[in-house]
């Protein structure tokens, strides 16, 4: 058989192959079957296949999420294989490439454990998270139903919730088991303590609705209305029953409250219908009274309204919104006759009209003298006497106005 060469080995004459490395030539095979190149190609398809397998790998390694220990075996294994290989081809540089996918598995081995411990670290904190919560609801919670929804929900969030170390996760299972045993029983102690209660309110009730209905057909009005007032006041501070009872208590409660106040308001509607009444009468007679004004006869207007006076206090009370125009509008005539009577009183008086008389003379004669002093001040030159003089003489002169006027007022 004649030899064949090849950039990476060769066939001698006897048909064995052989394959270069770096550390020389090594005996791959024999090769009887044909000729030396059909030898080279059989063994470098041979290659050729292990070149595949570790492009193939590589190309998974880069692509996709292999666990490190998977890719490194598979490395290893290639590896056996190469170094083994009865192929013809460049053995020493897929051994090579294969060397660094071996760093390339090394290195992902330290970034998954490193993202392993990551999420370890972040798995904790989160349950540490939710633990703290779940501890601070047992100790605090007062708001049940919510805090009950949020415990659920924190259980939830355990369960979906990445693993941390198994120790660590123990513990803290551990206490958030136990808060919420504590919230548990916190909240079954607060139900009980509230349903004891709750009866306590129902009695209290019980016995504010049968004194309700005691009173529902007293026709007291004032002290009943009053009770009523009290009794509304002890249900509202007397707290709440149970949904039912609540419910039918004060349904009976207020039904004899609403059969009090309707029999009160068409008995008040019946008075008020009666006072509407007496207002209208009360106005004809405002009405006449205030026909007396002005007073030109002060004993036909006082009998007048002397008889105005009686019928008035014989017709009784009024509606509180009309009461205080009527009473109003009568003291106004009253106070025009009396100052009529006063006025005519003085008129006749003889003693009063000499007091008048006197005061007018009076202070004439002390303006006549302070007219005097302001011209002997002016002719002495004296600025502040005349100042003096004056002030006094204006206050006289006003005085002697208002004296002049009640004169007058006798000689009408």
């Amino acid at each position: 058989m004649a030899t064949a060469h090849h950039p990476w080995g060769r066939v001698d004459a006897d048909g064995t192959v052989y394959v270069r490395t770096a550390d020389g030539e090594r005996v791959i095979g024999s090769w009887q079957a044909g000729s030396p190149e059909e030898a080279l190609a059989f063994f470098q398809r041979k290659y050729e296949a292990l070149e595949t397998e570790v492009v193939l790998l590589e190309q998974r390694l880069a692509a996709t999420d292999l666990a490190p220990s998977a890719a490194a075996a598979s490395v290893q294994r290639l590896i056996r294989t190469v170094t083994e290989a009865n192929a013809l081809g460049d053995l020493e540089g897929l051994r090579a490439r294969l060397e660094r996918l071996t760093e390339n598995v090394g290195q992902r081995r330290e970034e998954v454990k490193a993202a392993r411990e990551h999420a370890r670290v972040q798995a904790r904190e989160i349950k540490e998270r939710i633990v703290a919560e779940a501890e601070q609801i047992a100790a605090e919670a007062t708001h049940w139903k919510s805090s009950g929804e949020r415990m659920r929900e924190l259980l939830d969030e355990w369960k979906a919730a990445p693993h941390a170390e198994r120790a660590m996760e123990a513990a803290l299972w551990k206490r958030l088991s136990a808060a919420r045993n504590v919230f548990t029983k916190r909240r079954k102690a607060y139900f009980a303590t509230l349903e004891a209660e709750r009866e306590e309110v129902r009695i209290s009730k019980e016995k504010l609705v049968a004194d309700a209905e005691e009173i529902a057909d007293s026709t007291d009005w004032g002290p009943t209305t009053s009770a009523f007032r009290e009794l509304m006041r002890q249900w509202k501070a007397a707290g709440r029953a149970d949904r039912d009872s609540e419910a039918e208590l004060w349904k009976r409660f207020r039904a004899a409250q609403d059969k009090f106040f309707t029999a009160r308001s068409e008995v008040f509607s019946a008075k008020d219908a009666a006072l509407r009444e007496h207002a209208t009468a009360k106005q004809e007679l405002l009405e006449q009274a205030q026909a007396l004004l002005p007073v030109t006869d002060t004993r036909a207007a006082r009998s007048a309204l002397r008889g105005i006076q009686e019928r008035w206090e014989q017709i009784g009370a009024v509606p509180r919104d009309s009461r205080e125009q009527l009473e109003s509008g009568l003291r106004r005539v009253e106070d025009a006759v009396r100052k009529a009577e006063e006025n005519q009183w003085r008129r006749s008086s003889p003693e009063a009209l000499a007091r008048a008389e006197g005061t007018v003379a009076q202070l004439r004669s002390a303006i006549a003298q302070l007219e005097q002093q302001v011209e002997r001040a002016r002719d002495r030159g004296d600025a502040h006497a005349v100042r003096t003089a004056e002030e006094a003489l204006t206050a006289r002169r006003s005085w002697l106005a208002e004296a002049e006027n009640t004169l007058a007022e006798f000689t009408r």
